[in-house]
């Protein structure tokens, strides 16, 4: 299916890995120009060269922490330079650590807000008067299945990461009537570095492995294994792209059927 991306100018950030940098590459092979970030630039650098050599699209990358805010502002006119334009901006960002609610103090509340929220609002407004001159302006925010279901454990990702569905729903309807959709994914479990450090860090409180915490995530799922980053990848293209052009306001589960609510 040819999902009309082609020539499509993305910024995706948190991209140098994990379900950035999955989705970054379907994007390329759906023939759109790419702008990936990431704070490692080293990893970065070899995930332009992997997927520019693999597509032959364009692709750039930018080094820079998003839960800096003079960061974000830099980095979106830079992918606006890069692209000569912005259609599509695609917010995602390393998660906060795990812990529960007497591990965090004051610090690391504020230090997890920015990164897992306020990088969402600083990456919209400084995107928003380049998308504003799109014909497909497409915003999408990744968060997390714990905003329906909070998970063990992730007490500040389960808490701001809510903020962002509520972000993300008041723009659809307050910006909807300019032509620009935002919606979100809540992924469930996925094969990601960041999900093999959490394992990690229950197999040592548990006393297991890393192999057998993955194997009770994957007895959550009515599928009866976790999602691959390509999964999570294909969706997300299909939300950003115009094929997808009456969907907004969505905040839709790649879950594989973890959450056990019915709404």
């Amino acid at each position: 299916m040819d999902l009309k991306l082609k020539n499509k100018k993305v910024l995706v950030t948190g991209s140098s890995r994990g379900l950035g940098y999955a989705t970054a590459r379907v994007l390329s092979q759906e023939g759109a120009q790419v702008v990936i970030s990431g704070r490692n630039a080293v990893h970065l650098e070899a995930a332009v060269q992997k997927i520019a050599s693999e597509t032959g699209n364009p692709v750039f990358g930018f080094a820079g922490d998003v839960s800096a805010a003079g960061v974000v502002e830099a980095l979106v006119k830079l992918a606006h330079e890069a692209m000569a334009g912005l259609d599509i901006l695609i917010c995602n960002a390393g998660g906060p650590p795990p812990g529960a609610f007497e591990a965090f103090d004051e610090a690391a509340w504020h230090k997890a807000l920015d990164l897992s929220f306020m990088s969402n609002v600083w990456l919209i407004k400084a995107a928003l008067p380049f998308l504003r001159q799109s014909q497909a302006a497409s915003v999408l925010t990744i968060t997390s299945y714990s905003v329906k279901q909070p998970i063990p454990n992730l007490i500040l990702s389960n808490s701001i990461r809510a903020a962002t569905i509520g972000l993300t729903k008041s723009l659809a309807l307050e910006l909807g009537h300019e032509g620009i959709r935002f919606n979100s994914i809540l992924p469930g479990w996925t094969m990601t570095e960041r999900v093999t450090d959490l394992m990690g860090v229950r197999a040592k409180s548990n006393g297991t492995t890393v192999e057998a915490e993955i194997a009770k995530l994957a007895f959550e799922s009515p599928l009866g294994r976790i999602a691959t980053p390509e999964e999570f990848a294909n969706v997300a293209a299909f939300l950003v792209s115009p094929l997808a052009s009456y969907l907004t306001g969505v905040m839709l589960p790649v879950d594989g059927g973890m959450i056990k609510g019915t709404f």
